[in-house]
């Protein structure tokens, strides 16, 4: 019986280890032909998927890839939100200090708004049915009126903001990448009211999961899980190395890091207080940024093949005419 008993432990373990899986895998790419670098992507209405590249974003069908519209002059184009009311898109642009105002429907570009020194990360926050750029150079956010086009507030930080999402009820949180926090800034008053350290290095992806009250912040090989009613740290999690992206299914109650290296980290949120890693989804080296579509439950990430290591260790420069976006889905 002694030499029953290893064996059948293993089974178990195997049993384990098949259940915690999340059935997602890498299913087909989209092609985009154009060059330049790139950062953020988003989905819109009807499920397009919006791409940052280079001097333009690329929009795409969801169900074939192929190229419905494409919004130019985004000099440093990193992030794309929307404001469904006004049927207006935005992108930050971050060479040219602007966000770009272009229409829903048409595509047809409306105008263009000066913000911060690098707009970041952009976001719609329906509470206060403003636009907000998260500035990297300039160290504050733009908040701009989405009825009238007018900049209605600067608001200084202390650091670095990487990407910020909203609690829908007044409050938006900031990632405070050199700083290795979240700031809370309240949209009444227009200011910082707290700051909650991570206990993690580098964040960068943020997302909320607004019926637990969780934030997600990937960092530097972890993911943190913090309370978003007082800054407690719920839990981190083990994650990929370079992850440049969160993303939240509300649906399916997952969570995703985008993670460089190569690997698509996914996370089960049982409860408030239960989380654990079910899954690392091999994807593509450069898949860094992510997103969510929690009603096909689909997950996008634009990638490209890379050259070598830059001299100094720089990031690796892409090679033309290899980007596209990864279309990862449930089986």
């Amino acid at each position: 019986m002694k030499f029953l008993l290893p064996a059948f432990v293993l089974c178990l373990a195997t049993a384990a280890a098949s259940a915690q899986t999340s059935g997602y895998s890498l299913t087909k790419t989209f092609k985009i032909g154009s060059p330049g670098g790139w950062d953020y992507i988003a989905v819109g209405p009807g499920g397009k998927i919006y791409v940052s590249h280079g001097t333009q974003v690329n929009i795409l069908d969801p169900k074939t890839g192929d190229s419905i519209g494409v919004i130019p002059n985004t000099t440093g184009v990193h992030g794309i939100a929307f404001d469904e009311a006004h049927g207006k898109g935005y992108t930050s642009n971050g060479r040219i200090n602007n966000v770009t105002v272009f229409d829903l429907k048409t595509f047809a570009v409306q105008g263009q708004i000066a913000t911060g020194q690098n707009p970041d990360a952009i976001m719609y926050d329906p509470f206060s049915k403003s636009i907000i750029t998260c500035n990297g150079r300039s160290h504050d956010l733009t908040v701009i009126d989405a009825a009238t086009g007018q900049v209605t507030a600067t608001i200084p930080l202390d650091g670095k903001p990487e990407t910020a999402v909203s609690d829908n009820a007044g409050k938006i949180y900031v990632n405070i990448e050199d700083k290795n926090k979240i700031s809370v800034v309240d949209l009444g008053s227009k200011t910082v009211v707290a700051n909650w350290p991570l206990g993690a290095e580098g964040p960068t992806g943020l997302e909320i999961d607004r019926k637990t009250k969780r934030l997600f912040a990937g960092c530097d090989k972890q993911l943190v899980v913090m309370d978003a009613t007082n800054g407690n740290v719920v839990t981190k999690l083990p994650i990929g190395d370079g992850c440049d992206g969160v993303g939240f299914d509300e649906g399916l109650d997952l969570v995703f890091a985008s993670c460089g290296e190569g690997k698509l980290t996914v996370i089960k949120e049982t409860s408030a207080s239960s989380f654990s890693v079910i899954d690392n989804v091999p994807t593509k080296r450069s898949a860094r940024t992510v997103a969510v579509d929690s009603k096909m439950h689909a997950v996008y990430l634009p990638a490209a093949d890379l050259e070598g290591a830059e001299p100094g260790g720089g990031r690796p420069k892409m090679i033309p005419g290899t980007f596209g976006v990864l279309v990862v889905t449930r089986k």
